[in-house]
């Protein structure tokens, strides 16, 4: 499995610098993409009844809490807190939806996140308030940086990782991380989202238990 043990492990990333990377990264995209949001947005209204966009509340920077947005993937009258799904068979996706999760387009709003500061390009992926009683001392160690769109644990695995795997890598990331890690990360990501690969949770821990009852 890899972890990207092979990049580079620079001096860690001022925050001026990395917060220039994200706004400047997060904005351009934005621009560009442009197009892509009101398609997806039109094909999601399209296709079910409900906003196209939902917020959630996630852990950020310190655990303090704020409202992360997803394109809605899920029917309406669905329990959006439930067991995440195994594999896109799973009924309460939506057919445009379904097509969104497996190629990574339902995260696309979080660059809004990132412009206005919430979130990072890179860093570890946004979890629940209610997830931070499960993990030790080390693994708090993630909440000491935003949280990011990708991150370590995504290119290295992602559904097919349990969650003790994706803390870990998580927290190799705070404490190695740097500006050419970041970019680099970014490549791999891309590749990562063309192969579909680790789209869908597949291992889970015993006492996994968040989300308002479900797995994560």
């Amino acid at each position: 499995m890899r972890t990207c043990s092979d990049l580079v492990h620079p001096a860690q990333m001022s925050p001026m610098i990395k917060r220039t990377f994200d706004f400047v990264m997060a904005a351009i995209l934005l621009v560009i993409l442009t197009p892509v949001f009101l398609a997806i947005a039109l094909a999601i209204r399209l296709g079910s009844k409900g906003p196209a966009v939902f917020k959630q509340e996630r852990a950020g920077r310190h655990g303090v809490p704020f409202g992360l947005y997803k394109f809605r993937t899920m029917r309406p009258d669905v329990d959006p807190f439930g067991p995440s799904p195994k594999s896109g068979a799973d009924p309460r996706l939506t057919g445009i939806g379904r097509w969104l999760r497996e190629h990574s387009l339902d995260e696309l709003p979080q660059l809004v996140n990132i412009v206005k500061g919430d979130m990072s390009i890179v860093g570890p992926r946004p979890l629940y308030v209610s997830q931070i009683r499960e993990w030790n001392e080390q693994q708090k160690k993630r909440l000491l940086v935003k949280p990011g769109l990708t991150g370590l644990a995504q290119i290295s695995g992602r559904g097919i990782l349990t969650r003790e795997e994706k803390l870990d890598l998580d927290v190799e990331y705070v404490e190695r991380n740097g500006l050419w890690r970041d970019v680099k990360i970014c490549w791999m990501t891309v590749a990562s989202v063309l192969r579909r690969r680790g789209v869908y949770e597949q291992r889970y821990s015993h006492d996994e238990t968040t989300r308002g009852g479900g797995v994560v």
